[in-house]
């Protein structure tokens, strides 16, 4: 075979000497160490998806070696000619030449690993040389945790290369390897620890590259050297890529060593000792965690690059002024958006594409640039709160009838596909913040998020990958029929976040009010007008809860502020850091666009064992070079319920509201006249007032002044945030000893509004007024006016009539300690929802009607007309 067209030399780089190899026919039949798995020898295992042929490719890696995969004239891979003797003829001959090629071809692609290894370890000692200085690029335990184990690794691989090349040097029947491989096989501990580390080496990889500007280009610009035959084949390639190789290297591994069996004889002292290796390797391979091993998220292109999927989730899109939800897929360079077929029981689901755009074409344009947003199909916010009202109460009967029927009733499953609908249609409607996808060559599309986080999270993905000399791609049909097709397997987010897709045995989350304090930010590298919003998850998405105050012009903000935040069923706290723009040039078009800038994110987990301790619990959230030291403590709702009255009656708050205006001689507290005042003068065109919570320590400092009567009084309100002095006057509500419509009325209320004819429901609703003591009836009159006015600036201030009813029904209308204890509630779902929609429906009712005079209203018990 010496000097034949199908002879090619590799030169061993390790040790300069020259290994002389037949090449033979690479036919998809014999071998294929893709990555999607190993290939079987039956006709249709040679099969991909769309049924084509797949292509022979060795590794997918661009320092492919040449000698494994020629070129045809266009560049595209054609296997190498078949010498002639590996044409039909002895099986003997055959079998050995066979294994011979796929010896020589792993050796190859292991060349081709060990150069990967070695490009990885390069940074690693100067790295370590400057962790020392007084200058350092990273610390030791970073380097550490990102190079963990890659030196053990190319060691012993380094080793398997040299001890296996002379073998294949010196090829003939007699020649043994098993013990080799069975060797590399036995030494799996190394991979199981590095596979153990991977997921932290990636995240501290990704979180130093965001600190360090030197260690981004150091990560993004790793050179790779390509086969000593192969003249100026260095390639780049980025840590995160190359620290995926070992995974991907005991995969290759494996299937290797099967095609060495099916081409050794069972009677050859190679056969058992290549048993034993591929057993150890499948064993190590089934123990790997597949959240932790990212194969599952690559598909091989026509072209044998990998097409790597970096994120996905559900979105809604706007098409056509209608919200349709999506599962939307971003690749390594392309964006595409499906949908989930319509498919019949028992048949596997599918999803369908509704469009796709190159990376190559995608750009965010700035605010000025962008076009308004279209109309857009939105439910009134009562349909909203409605709607999580409903939810609430299916949970808290799913759970009794499981108690009733041990679980196995069909009421059960019917009430699941009732909330699933409910908790779909929820999800749909609630986003409200824009992202756009600006399309350079053809349509632009939006989508509506709830939460800044999430917007942040997918602008930050795609930048990141449009930070890559991206190629512009077009799919063929059976191409785009293809990625769509892997789409179902390759997703991580499998069911929108519906309570009705969660195992029973899911955390239902914490319901009641978590108190958080935001101490300070830590690690600004220079001054900037800084503040932070909390957001916590309830129903499926997360909302916004609490802004802190600006801080300006400092790299140390220091806000100390608490909030008090009410949780319905959530599992997890986000803090994100804005800095303020006060550039009126850039200021939005669109309602809800966000301008200012996200200085980093982050988030905690709810943990119940942690947070419902009696003790504040502090903690760190580090984000993009930034620390923000916060505390945060729990109280459930059924504590929260529980009203103290105060034991100095010389104050107002937790004192009886008759007490207060009896002396006072006022008709309605001063405090609640002060507040309302205040609000209407500078707050009633403020985003989500009595909604967005107060500053906790300037609540207290407010609710102190007026315990004390305090002269200065007046100042410290003009000078106070907004949101605080509507917090207060929510704060002296909760903290009566008993609702303002009283614990004797609240049976009567729920009662009454839960009547149908409209004259009956008028008649008794005014009954029930008139049976208010004057002080509570007065101060409620009072409390309802304002709260229209505050209604008539709804286009401004984004509090409806129903917003309003939401956030003041639950503690204007309670009911009493031994209501709910005879209500027996246990969960606290139940606690949740048990009256709450009554509760809200109350204080609706009440907003909606024509104004009530309570001199009219005392005079004429018959004022009100009955008729329908």
């Amino acid at each position: 075979m010496e000097g034949s067209a199908s002879t090619n030399i590799f030169e061993d780089r390790f040790t300069g000497t020259r290994l002389l190899t037949g090449v033979g026919f690479f036919s998809i039949s014999d071998f294929n160490y893709n990555t999607d798995g190993y290939e079987g020898d039956t006709a249709e295992d040679r099969k991909s998806q769309d049924g084509s042929e797949t292509m022979p490719f060795i590794d997918e890696s661009p320092t492919m070696s040449p000698h494994l995969c020629a070129r045809g004239q266009d560049g595209e891979a054609v296997s190498p000619t078949p010498p002639d003797g590996l044409l039909p003829g002895g099986d003997m001959e055959k079998g050995l030449e066979m294994k011979k090629l796929v010896l020589s071809g792993f050796l190859a692609s292991e060349e081709i690993y060990i150069n990967q290894l070695e490009a990885l370890l390069l940074p690693m000692k100067p790295l370590k040389a400057t962790a020392t200085t007084s200058k350092p690029v990273l610390t030791m335990e970073q380097i550490d945790t990102i190079f963990f184990m890659i030196q053990d690794i190319f060691e012993i691989h380094k080793e398997f290369y040299d001890a296996l090349f002379p073998n294949i040097q010196q090829w003939d029947e007699k020649v043994t390897v098993g013990h080799l491989f069975q060797k590399l096989a036995s030494q799996l501990g190394v991979y199981k620890a590095f596979v153990d580390n991977y997921k932290v080496a990636v995240e501290t990889a990704e979180k130093c590259s965001q600190a360090n500007s030197q260690f981004q280009k150091i990560s993004e610009n790793l050179k790779v050297k390509g086969p000593k035959e192969s003249k100026d084949c260095t390639t780049t390639a980025t840590m995160e890529a190359l620290l995926y190789k070992p995974i991907d290297r005991v995969t290759r591994s494996t299937l290797v060593l099967h095609d060495l069996l099916k081409h050794t004889p069972k009677d050859h002292p190679d056969f058992p000792l290549l048993q034993d290796a591929l057993r150890i390797s499948q064993n190590f391979l089934s123990s790997i965690n597949e959240e932790i091993d990212p194969r599952r998220t690559a598909v091989t292109t026509p072209k044998g690059e990998a097409r790597q999927l970096v994120k996905d989730g559900f979105l809604v899109e706007v098409s056509e002024g209608t919200r349709k939800l999506r599962h939307v897929f971003l690749f390594t360079d392309l964006l595409l958006c499906a949908k989930m077929k319509k498919t019949a029981v028992g048949r596997h689901q599918q999803y369908e594409c509704k469009w796709y755009i190159p990376l190559a074409d995608v750009s965010f344009q700035t605010l000025d640039d962008s076009d308004s947003l279209p109309h857009v199909q939105t439910l009134p916010e009562h349909e909203i709160e409605e709607m999580k009202i409903k939810i609430s109460s299916i949970k808290s009967e799913i759970q009794k009838e499981k108690k009733a029927q041990k679980g196995q009733s069909r009421n059960v499953d019917r009430l699941r596909k009732k909330m699933n609908e409910q908790e779909s249609c929820l999800l749909l409607h609630s986003p409200t913040i824009p992202f756009r996808i600006h399309n350079k060559h053809g349509k632009n599309h939006l989508f509506l998020l709830s939460s800044d986080y999430e917007r942040s999270e997918w602008r930050e993905s795609i930048q990141k990958l449009l930070k890559k000399d991206l190629q512009p791609c077009v799919l063929s049909s059976v191409e785009l029929q293809v990625l769509t097709g892997s789409c179902f397997k390759l997703r991580t987010v499998h069911n929108i976040p519906v309570t009705s897709n969660k195992d029973d045995e899911e955390s239902p989350g914490l319901y009641g009010f978590l108190h958080v304090i935001v101490h300070k930010a830590m690690g600004l590298k220079e001054c900037a007008n800084m503040y932070c919003t909390l957001e916590v998850d309830s129903f499926g998405y997360f909302v916004s809860k609490a802004k802190t105050r600006v801080f300006r012009d400092t790299t140390e903000p220091q806000w100390n502020e608490e909030f008090e935040i009410e949780l319905e069923g959530s599992q997890c706290l986000r803090i994100l850091c804005y800095e303020k723009c006060y550039d009126k040039s850039k200021l939005n078009k669109d309602d809800n666009e966000i301008v200012d800038k996200i200085m980093g994110k982050g988030q905690v987990q709810l943990d119940p064992q942690t947070v419902q301790s009696k003790n504040w619990h502090m903690d760190v959230i580090e984000m993009n070079g930034i620390k923000v030291e916060f505390s945060m403590k729990f109280t459930s709702r059924d504590l929260s319920l529980k009203r103290t009255p105060s034991k100095k009656q010389s104050g107002v708050f937790g004192v009886k509201i008759s007490v207060v205006t009896k002396r006072e001689r006022s008709k309605v507290p001063y405090i609640v006249r002060q507040c309302i005042e205040e609000v209407e003068k500078r707050g009633i065109d403020e985003v989500g007032i009595y909604r967005i919570s107060g500053v906790a320590t300037d609540i207290q400092a407010l609710k102190a002044a007026f315990d004390a009567n305090t002269k200065d009084i007046l100042m410290m309100l003009s000078d106070m945030d907004i949101n605080a002095i509507a917090g207060t006057l929510k704060l002296y509500f909760r903290e009566l000893p008993e609702p303002l419509l009283t614990d004797r009325l609240y049976p009567a209320f729920m009662e009454g509004i839960a009547l149908s004819d409209p004259a009956a429901k008028e008649n008794c609703m005014m009954h029930l007024l008139r049976s208010l003591p004057d002080p509570n009836l007065i101060t409620f009159l009072t409390l309802l006016e304002h709260l229209k006015r505050v209604a008539e600036k709804e286009p401004v201030n984004k509090m409806s009539l129903h917003n309003l009813a939401t956030v003041f029904g639950p503690t204007l209308l309670r009911p009493s300690e031994s209501e709910s204890s005879k209500a027996h509630i246990t969960l606290a779902s139940d606690i949740w929802s048990h009256d709450v929609m009554a509760q809200v429906q109350v204080l609706l009712y009440y907003l909606q009607h024509p104004p009530i005079s309570f001199a009219e209203l005392k005079k004429n018990t018959l004022y009100f007309s009955t008729d329908v």
